[in-house]
Parts: structure tokens; C-alpha cells; sequence
């Protein structure tokens, strides 16, 4: 099952590939991995026939006791076979209905058969966080199928709703997993549904993920999202919004019914909102003229009545249920093909302007009509067996009240009247010849290939009847897991003989005839008694209070005072922990001001120049100033025993005035804004309050100590299972490595954010060549900035600008500072250093080469785009992961590499240090980025008509 679901991974992953190299004929290849996963399934119907059921664990988090656990059984099989089935016929399908040449097919393709793995995925998980991980993976990819290229408004209004819905349901029932997890003493779902919990977090729980379920698969009052995404393409509406993804809450409702149809309040919320939905969903069906949003509204009105079976709790009804769920898949993921390929061959869906399709199109009209029929209930369709089985398990009381049957009944038998109506107007308005409208002309006739899928699917509702009796153990394996209620048990059979059923399916049929047939005065009705609001413009007007609300907020809270923000901020902090540090922190027994003097002296150093930079006019000044009380904490890490804190504080803060004074150059030479006495007094109270705070805070945690500190016990691990005795470090890239790469894939995120803030243009985040015709145009002198070696100032820099001494003390330290930085790398997992300091270091390098010869230089300093340093070292860092599961350790793990080579004597090699290289190239990234957007870049900005002409080959920034 585990190579299945890695098999789709794959082959989305190399679907763009594909599809580049093979056009459209690629998705014949894809289709061949959920046809792979098809066959598979039905190898393993002997074995789930049998009784048996088939586990995978694979550990994931074993710290976190979390299992990639996967089971198949008689559900999971026929959701299964669905999935896979259906997925490889739509893959098929779509190699004729996108154009050859068509923009965006490889995106569609990967994202499609990732779909279709996440949602194999999701009927195979047995452990309920994996579940909610392919649940919310289902929601991702529909979201970016609907929204498909992004260009249209319509579909990124319906990605982005079904989104926002979807995923509101699936955090609501994430947190309903885990209280019936708790409840239930086990997060596997087999156990859980075995042996539920019970008490008010059980009730609770339950509640949530019908909540996830409800909102899944459209029920009212969330059902507009579904017609909304008929936005995307018919393969998507054929295989999402038919077979799989709104299935995906009526397999969890099925899936958990057996143990929990008892808990208060699951009746009523599954039968309540299934019934409504069914009734809904058909009476908007038979007011709609584009045939997508028909069979839209269809799909809405047959959930419902899959929600009533699948979630009533009786073994009849949940027999009818999967029953109906296989006939519903079938003939509504074949009806939406059917619709594309009349889309495709006429170029509209509107059923007012199709007329005489079916004599033009037969054999499509044929798929249609049997698809059609199944949807009806009409025999010898699947679908008549479904419906038929649904009817007679509530005629003989599937339900424990009598009173609740017959209301469902008659409800389920109102619906199908619906039902069989709007199947009749979709038939008559896709291939009926209509009076007084022309016949529409096929300007693109369907091949074989393309109408292969919609008719296999036809055909197979169509076998599927007559044949239901092979079927019935399938459905009764999983139908024995819940309670029978009627007197007996009816199993899938085409003819039981002239029964009550048999009658209603005839009063389902006649009804809906009588209905379309009278169309014409319906019709008039039901704008007559139109409701001015909708669920659909309710959602957008909630939207729209809370983007008000949210301006409202931002405008009350955000006045773009600095002082404002940040004493809001403290005087939380003093409100709040302050108060619990007051009245319930346990004080220090013993005070001891220093340890050293010196600590002292370091001490009053930095309260003064915090002291001096409220007295300062000037802001450069005032930040070398505040400079002075980051030295000053890195010296004392360095008096306490902590070189690495303090090589890495005293780096930190260096490049922190480097960004300063690049920043400065924006703002005006002097602070002119004066604030009154009593602001000023009230802003001193605060900032000495918090430090008083601070400092009570760091004295009252040393004391609150009691336990042995956890450090003590690593320098022994730290060099005989990380290969180091820099504990710092191997905590760093072994012991807390997980943290670090999270760390790190943070500042690649902000580190590309706030730069491209800067960039007004269109940023290519690396160099580009300067156009030597318009630098010719230009009447000033130009000036050449040779090859042939570096740090040309004369020729780049303004002479105003220019500084001989920087230049002179640059042409020394550059490579000096650069092998240090690259000493601190290698060294650092025995030695103070690592790849964050050694990045800092060779950032400043690159820092005293753009102070020293500007933006040109720095070009010729770093002709990389920082984006390349930034993920590449990502990718690098996290690539150890792999190299450590190659070599036999666990992910992120650190293996240790002993050899003896010629004249180097014994070596020893931790791969580590590859997770640290990634650290040191995504630090140089990022001061690369800061130095090319605050630096080179407002450079340019200043500087539009620099004159500078540059020799053939020379790069600048861009």
C-alpha cells in the first residue's frame, strides 16, 4: 500500500517532466499508475472477502509515537477501487480533452494524480493524524485544480472559497480527532471505532468531525461551494466533485458509523442535514441551464442521500449506502464527461442553445442515456439497485424510531422525484431537438479515445445491475460491522419481486416525468417563490464584514507610531507575566551581583551607552551607540564560559549595524522629533521597568532551578554519537537538528521577503548585463571598469565617495577574512565556529567589499544570485537527511566516517558538517540579499543615469 501511495508521489512529481517531453499523450503513461493501484485492489478482494485485513506500519515520528499506519478492508477496498478506477479512466480522458499545446497541462497533470494518491491515501490511513494530513492534502490540490492558472476571477473566487470552507472543517475536525483519540484511549481508527469513548469529549469530538465531514462533502448549510467549482475543468468536476474528494466525508461518516451512530446526536445532525441537502440539491438542479452546474446541484441532492445511508447505523441501510456510492461514482463522474466531450465538440454548455446533439453525437447520447438512467433509478441500472435497497431498509424500519423511518423515507422519495426530474431535463436539454432552436453544429467530433472513459463507465453501471449478486459480499463484509434493526437482512439483487419498494422506485419515476413534463409552470413557480438570499452570497457577505472589520482594527490599532507599538507591547508584558512574577515566582534565596569585577565594569558600560542614546541627536551615532550594548552581552558570554554565544553575538551585532547604517542613508541625518517632558517620562518608567523585569526574570529562573540541567549529560553523547566536542554545535546540526532546519528554512522565507519589499522593479535576484548601445547614447564620459583585477574603485565610485584606506585595508583582508570564515565552518564541531558564524563571517567579507568599491564591485565580489545561495543551502542542509538514512542512521542523524588515507593519516568525517555547509551558504545568502536590496539596489534607485560603461563581459546588479 505504501508503494502505491509513493508510486503517485512520483508520478506527480514527474508529470510536468512528461508532459514537456510528450505533450498531452503523457497522461496515458500517468494513467498507468492508479491503474497499477486499480489492479492491486481487486488482487486483494479474495483476501477482504475472506475476512482478512491487510496492515502497513511504517514508523514516522517514533518520538512522538506516530506510525504511518495503513488498512485495507472491505470499505477502505471499495473506496479504494473507486479512487483508483475512476482516477486512471479521467487521466485517459484528459489526453484528448486538453489541446495539444494547451498552457498549464503539466501543472494540471502533477497535481491531478497527486490528488489521486492523497486521496488513496486518505481510505487507507488507520491512524487518525494521518488521515487528517491526506484530508487536508486533498484540500490543497483541489484548491489549486479549481484555481487552476490563476488567470480567471471566477475561478479563484471558487479555489479560494472551497479553500476557506474545506479547510475550516478540516481544523474543526482535527481537534475532534484528537478528543475522541483521548476519549478513546487509542489514535488508531480501527481501535477507536471498536472501542469508542464515551463522556461530554466524546460527544464533543464527534460533533467536530461531523463538522470536517459535513463541510467535505457539501451539506447544507455549506453546500455552495460545490456548484462554485464548476469553475475547474470537467476532468476535475468528473473526478473531484463526483468520485473522490466529496467523498471523502461520506467514507469518514461510513467509516465511523459502526461505533459512534450511538453518540448522542449523531442521528439527528447526519439525517437532518442529509435529508435537506438531497431536497435542496434537487430543487436548485431543476432551475439550472448550464448542464455542469445541473449535474453540479445533482451531485449536492446525492450526497445528501449517501449521508442518510451511510450514517443512519443499521446494517441495511449502510449495505444500501455503499451500494448507492459505488452506482453514484459510476454515473456521475460518466454524466460529467459526457458533459465536457458536448462541451469540447460544440463549444457551450447551455442546454437552451443544444438542440438535435443526440442524432449528431449517438454514441455519446447512448453513455448519456444509460448514465442517466442509473441516476434516475431506472432497472437494470446500478443505480435502481441502490436506490431500491435504500427504500426497502427504511420501508422495514432501518432505523431505530419507526416515526424517523417513515420521515426519511418519504423525504428520500420526494428527493428521487427530484432526482429522476432534473436526470430527464438533463437529457432532454443535452440531446433533444428542441423546437424553434437550430441544431447545434459539432465542430470538433469526439474520437474513440475520448469518449473510451465516459462509455467504460456507462457500460460498467449497466453489467453492474444485473450483476449485484457478486457484489453482495463486498458490501455485506462491511455492512456485518453494524447493527441489523429490521426484522431481516435483503442482500443487492436486481428483482426481489413485486414489493413495496419496487412501488415507490415507480412513484420516483412517474413523479419526475410528470415533473420535467411540466417544466414550463414549475419553472414559472419557482421564480414566483425565489428567496432573495442564497447560502453562496451569505458566505461572501461574511467575508466582506470581516475585511471591513479587519480595516477597521488595523485602522483603529496601527497609527504608525513606533514609541506606540512597542510600549503597547511592554506594558502587556509588565501587566501580565509581572504580575505572576510578583505575587507567585519563587524569589532567590541567595543575590550575588557578579561573579568577576569585570562583569561589573561590562555592566555599567552598557548602561551607559543605554543612558547616551537618549541624549543623542544624531541617529547614526545613536545606533553605534546601542551597538555598544550588544558588544557589551557578548562579552559577558565570553566572562561566563560561552565563546560560541559570543563569536556569534559579536557577529550578529556587527551585521546589525551594517543593515543600520545602510538603512540610515534613507532616513534624515538628525532625530528631529521632539517629544513632551511628561511622553518622555512615561517612556523612561516603561523601559526601565521592563529591564528591572528582565533582569528578575533571569535571577529568579537560575534560582527556580532543581532538577540536573539535561546539558550535563551530553558532552559524552555529543562526541560519541554526534562525532564532536563542541556541545553547542552538535546540538545545533544533530541533537536539535529538526529545529535548526525549521530555523533556517524561516530565514530563507523572511530573508526573500523583506528584500523583495525593496525591489521596485521586477526582481531577477542575481546579476544581468548592461546594455552597451544605451550606454553609448549618453554624452557624459564614460568610464571603463577593467577585468582584470578588482576593487576598481576609480572606475565605479564617485571620488567624493571614495576612501583609500578602506580600499588598501580590503585588498588585505578580503581572502584573509574569507578562509577564516571558511576555518570557522570546518572547525566549528570541535572548536567556537560553525556554519552560522562562518556564514556571518564571510558575509562581512562581502560587506567590506561593497563598503569599499560599491555595487559594481560587489557584483564582481558575488556573481550569484542570493535566491541560489538561500535554497541551495535549504536543499543542502536538508539533504543530510537522506545521506544519514543512506548510511544507516536516522533522519538528520549524524554518521561518523573513519578512514586511513596516504600522507593524511587517520581521517574522520561526520556528515554534519554537510548539514552545516547548508547553514553557511544560507547565511551568506542572506546577507548577499541585504546587501544587493539595501544596499545595490537604493543605490540604483538614487542613481538612475549612472554613467559608468563597463567592458565586454562586466555584469552588474540587477
Amino acid at each position: 500500500m505504501l508503494v502505491l501511495l509513493l508510486l503517485h508521489l512520483i508520478a506527480g512529481v514527474l508529470a510536468p517532466v512528461l508532459v514537456r517531453w510528450w505533450g498531452r499523450q503523457a497522461f496515458l503513461a500517468l494513467a498507468l499508475v492508479p491503474a497499477a493501484g486499480f489492479g492491486w485492489v481487486l488482487s486483494r478482494l479474495g483476501p477482504v472477502l475472506a475476512g482478512e485485513e491487510l496492515r502497513e506500519t511504517v514508523p514516522w515520528i517514533p518520538a512522538l509515537d506516530l506510525d504511518v499506519a495503513l488498512r485495507l478492508d472491505a470499505l477502505a477496498l471499495t473506496f479504494a477501487a473507486l479512487v483508483t478506477g475512476i482516477g486512471a479512466l479521467v487521466l485517459v480522458y484528459c489526453a484528448r480533452y486538453f489541446a495539444p499545446d494547451e498552457e498549464g497541462t503539466g501543472r494540471f497533470a502533477g497535481c491531478l494524480t497527486a490528488f489521486a494518491g492523497s486521496m488513496l491515501g486518505l481510505v487507507l490511513a488507520d491512524d487518525l493524524f494521518l488521515l487528517y494530513v491526506f484530508w487536508e492534502l486533498t484540500t490543497v490540490f483541489s484548491f489549486l485544480l479549481i484555481g487552476g492558472s490563476g488567470r480567471r476571477l471566477a475561478a479563484r473566487r471558487a479555489a479560494s472559497q472551497a479553500l476557506i470552507l474545506t479547510t475550516a472543517g478540516g481544523l474543526a475536525m482535527l481537534v475532534g480527532l484528537i478528543l475522541i483519540g483521548q476519549a478513546s484511549g487509542s489514535f488508531l481508527l480501527s481501535e477507536v471505532v471498536a472501542g469508542p469513548g464515551s463522556g461530554p469529549a466524546m460527544v464533543t469530538g464527534t460533533a467536530l468531525v461531523l463538522v470536517g465531514a459535513v463541510t467535505k462533502s457539501a451539506m447544507v448549510p455549506f453546500h455552495f461551494w460545490l456548484p462554485a467549482a464548476m469553475e475547474a475543468p470537467t476532468p476535475v468536476s468528473a473526478y473531484l466533485h463526483a468520485a473522490a474528494m466529496v467523498k471523502a466525508g461520506i467514507y469518514l461518516v461510513a467509516r465511523l458509523a459502526p461505533g459512534f451512530a450511538d453518540v448522542p446526536g449523531w442521528r439527528p445532525v447526519v439525517l437532518g442535514l442529509g435529508l435537506a441537502t438531497m431536497l435542496l440539491g434537487g430543487y436548485r438542479a431543476l432551475r439550472q441551464n448550464d448542464l455542469k452546474l445541473l449535474l453540479a446541484f445533482g451531485t449536492v441532492s446525492q450526497l445528501g442521500f449517501l449521508l442518510v445511508l451511510v450514517g443512519g447505523g443499521s446494517r441495511e441501510l449502510a449495505a444500501a449506502g455503499l451500494a448507492m456510492t459505488v452506482a453514484h461514482a459510476l454515473f456521475k463522474s460518466t454524466l460529467f464527461l459526457t458533459v465536457g466531450v458536448v462541451d469540447h465538440a460544440t463549444g457551450t454548455r447551455d442546454l437552451r442553445k443544444l438542440s438535435g446533439l443526440g442524432r449528431r453525437l449517438p454514441v455519446l447520447a447512448g453513455v448519456g442515456l444509460l448514465a442517466g438512467a442509473s441516476m434516475a433509478g431506472v432497472p437494470p441500472m446500478f443505480g435502481f439497485v441502490g436506490k431500491e435497497a435504500a427504500f426497502t431498509a427504511l420501508w422495514e424500519g432501518g432505523l431505530p424510531s419507526r416515526a424517523a423511518a417513515v420521515f426519511e423515507l418519504t423525504g428520500l422519495v420526494l428527493g428521487s422525484v427530484l432526482t429522476a426530474a432534473y436526470t430527464l431535463r438533463f437529457l432532454w436539454g443535452a440531446f433533444a431537438r428542441k423546437p424553434g432552436v437550430p441544431e447545434t453544429a459539432v465542430e470538433h467530433a469526439p474520437g474513440a479515445l475520448f469518449l473510451a472513459a465516459p462509455a467504460v463507465l456507462a457500460l460498467t453501471g449497466l453489467v453492474a445491475g444485473p450483476a449485484s449478486p457478486l457484489l453482495a459480499p463486498l458490501v455485506t463484509e462491511y455492512a456485518d460491522t453494524l447493527p441489523l434493526l429490521a426484522p431481516e437482512y435483503e442482500k443487492l439483487a436486481l428483482w426481489h419481486g413485486l414489493q413495496p419498494a419496487l412501488a415507490l422506485s415507480a412513484v420516483t419515476l412517474l413523479g419526475g416525468a410528470a415533473l420535467f413534463a411540466a417544466r414550463k409552470p414549475v419553472h414559472r413557480l419557482q421564480r414566483r417563490v425565489a428567496v432573495g438570499a442564497s447560502a453562496d452570497e451569505g458566505y461572501w457577505n461574511v467575508v466582506q464584514a470581516v475585511d471591513r472589520l479587519s480595516v477597521l482594527v488595523t485602522g483603529t490599532t496601527q497609527r504608525g507610531s513606533l514609541p506606540a507599538y512597542l510600549g503597547t507591547i511592554l506594558v502587556a508584558v509588565l501587566a501580565l507575566p509581572g504580575t505572576l512574577l510578583l505575587t507567585r515566582a519563587p524569589w532567590p534565596g541567595e543575590w550575588r551581583a557578579w561573579d568577576t569585577p569585570v562583569q561589573a565594569v561590562v555592566g555599567v558600560v552598557v548602561v551607559t551607552a543605554a543612558a547616551l542614546t537618549l541624549r543623542i541627536h544624531q541617529r547614526l551615532s545613536a545606533v553605534l551607540v546601542v551597538g555598544v550594548t550588544g558588544y557589551g552581552i557578548a562579552v559577558l558570554f565570553a566572562l561566563q564560559g560561552a565563546p560560541d554565544l559570543a563569536l556569534t553575538q559579536f557577529l550578529v551585532e556587527t551585521l546589525t549595524l551594517v543593515v543600520f547604517v545602510l538603512v540610515l542613508r534613507k532616513l534624515p541625518k538628525d532625530i528631529t522629533e521632539r517629544h513632551r517632558p511628561r511622553e518622555r517620562a512615561v517612556r523612561g518608567v516603561i523601559a526601565v521597568a521592563v529591564g528591572a523585569f528582565m533582569a528578575t526574570v533571569g535571577a529568579v529562573a537560575l534560582s527556580a532551578r532543581t532538577a540536573t540541567p539535561v546539558s550535563e549529560a551530553w558532552p559524552g553523547p555529543a562526541y560519541d554519537f554526534g562525532g564532536g566536542k563542541n556541545i553547542v554545535n552538535v546540538t545545533l546540526v544533530d541533537i536539535r537538528a529538526w529545529d535548526t532546519l525549521g530555523e533556517i528554512s524561516l530565514l530563507v522565507v523572511a530573508a526573500t521577503g523583506v528584500a523583495s519589499l525593496v525591489f521596485l522593479r521586477r526582481r531577477t535576484g542575481g546579476v544581468d548585463r548592461v546594455d552597451r548601445a544605451q550606454l553609448t547614447q549618453r554624452r557624459e564620459r564614460p568610464r571603463r571598469a577593467p577585468r582584470d583585477r578588482w576593487l576598481a574603485a576609480t572606475a565605479t565610485l564617485d571620488p567624493a565617495r571614495r576612501s583609500v584606506v578602506l580600499e588598501v585595508v580590503t585588498r588585505i583582508l578580503f581572502h584573509t577574512i574569507v578562509v577564516f570564515s571558511l576555518y570557522l565552518l570546518f572547525s566549528g564541531h570541535n572548536e567556537p565556529g560553525g556554519g552560522f558564524a562562518g556564514g556571518l563571517v564571510a558575509g562581512l567579507a562581502l560587506v567590506l567589499r561593497y563598503l569599499a568599491g560599491g555595487r559594481y564591485e560587489l557584483g564582481e565580489a558575488a556573481p550569484v544570485a542570493p535566491g541560489l545561495l538561500l535554497g541551495g543551502g535549504l536543499l543542502f542542509a536538508g539533504g543530510t537527511g537522506v545521506a544519514g538514512l543512506l548510511l544507516g542512521a536516522g533522519v538528520l542523524q549524524t554518521a561518523i566516517l573513519q578512514t586511513t588515507l596516504p600522507v593524511f593519516g587517520d581521517v574522520k568525517l561526520v556528515t554534519s558538517l554537510f548539514f552545516d555547509v547548508g547553514v553557511y551558504l544560507i547565511v551568506v545568502g542572506l546577507v548577499l540579499d541585504v546587501l544587493r536590496s539595501l544596499g545595490a539596489e537604493l543605490d540604483r534607485q538614487e542613481d538612475q543615469e549612472d554613467p559608468v560603461e563597463l567592458a565586454p563581459g562586466e555584469v552588474v546588479l540587477r
